[in-house]
């Protein structure tokens, strides 16, 4: 009992978040990897302190140093909480379309939030990428994760995500559905659990309206924390099986479901998984076991109302 008192500190508790199985009318047995349990709310816990952890040793982060980075919410939640338990500045900066909660969220950690218009183009001077450059270049001692292009963010999934699903699952999973929005989840995890097995389908979830699925074409939506916009080494398109495409609607219906007939209160990304698990749900055979990823909780979207 003595010995394992002390021995974490908060950064310690990210991973190792529960498998939960949910029922879908399929053949297929379907578990939710719930990754809002993580200490900052979502699965950028884990790559976030990853690539914090590599800048450090690479000497690209030193103490007294400032994180800068662009984030839908969630990386600059979990960059904001790790800079508190290391003592960095953090600036982060978002979309107008980021939520209430999430804005909250980061200032309550002591970040600096910097609000940019919300960009067709990742490229556009106005978007809050290429404003995360602009203050990195007027910042001292900044360093920018850079988890669009940074290949340490699927290099983290792999190190993290993809043994505890093989694990969990004692080698039997069959399907893997992530959401992509980087593509680090799914293409880490994904690279991972197909070298312990090549017949493993690993199937990205992607916004209907994204800049992939329209073909460079594309519009507007409301979900957060998915949506291939643009190309990035993050995404391993070599790891991927297949990309289900779902729109707004489609994923908030799925949430009031997993809400109040699984008791899964999840994200918008999370929403738009669970639906594509459910189209796929014909296809699954007798035997097979998918694992769904669920990167963030609905209580960072209730001022939404989805």
């Amino acid at each position: 009992m003595h010995s394992r008192l002390g021995m974490t500190n908060l950064l310690g508790a990210i991973g190792n978040t529960p498998l939960v199985q949910v029922n879908f009318k399929t053949n297929a047995r379907v578990f939710a990897k719930l990754e809002y349990l993580n200490p900052g709310g979502s699965i950028k816990d884990r790559s976030a302190l990853y690539m914090v952890e590599e800048a450090e040793k690479q000497g690209l982060l030193k103490p007294g140093g400032t994180i800068v980075e662009a984030s839908s919410g969630n990386q600059g939640i979990a960059l904001a909480m790790i800079g508190a338990v290391k003592r960095y500045k953090v600036i982060i900066t978002v979309s107008e379309k980021i939520s209430e909660e999430k804005l909250k969220t980061l200032k309550a950690y002591g970040a600096k939030v910097v609000i940019c218009p919300a960009t067709n183009f990742i490229d556009d001077p106005k978007s809050y990428h290429s404003q995360a450059r602009i203050i990195l270049g007027k910042t001292p001692r900044g360093f920018m994760p850079n988890q669009y292009f940074n290949l340490k963010n699927p290099e983290a999934h792999y190190n993290s995500l993809g043994p505890e699903i093989w694990q969990q699952t004692q080698g039997k999973i069959t399907h893997l559905f992530a959401a992509a929005g980087t593509g680090g989840t799914v293409s880490g995890a994904g690279k991972f659990l197909k070298e312990q097995n090549p017949k493993i389908r690993v199937i990205a979830v992607d916004a209907a309206s994204s800049f992939d699925a329209t073909r460079g074409h594309p519009k507007p939506y409301k979900m957060e924390g998915i949506g291939i916009d643009f190309n990035t080494p993050c995404l391993d398109r070599e790891i991927l099986d297949e990309i289900i495409p779902v729109a707004d609607d489609e994923a908030f219906v799925m949430m009031k479901i997993m809400a109040r007939n699984r008791g899964l209160l999840v994200g918008t990304s999370s929403g738009a998984v669970a639906h594509a698990v459910n189209q796929y749900a014909e296809k699954f055979e007798d035997g097979d076991v998918a694992v769904m990823i669920f990167g963030d909780s609905g209580r960072a979207y209730l001022s939404k109302d989805y």
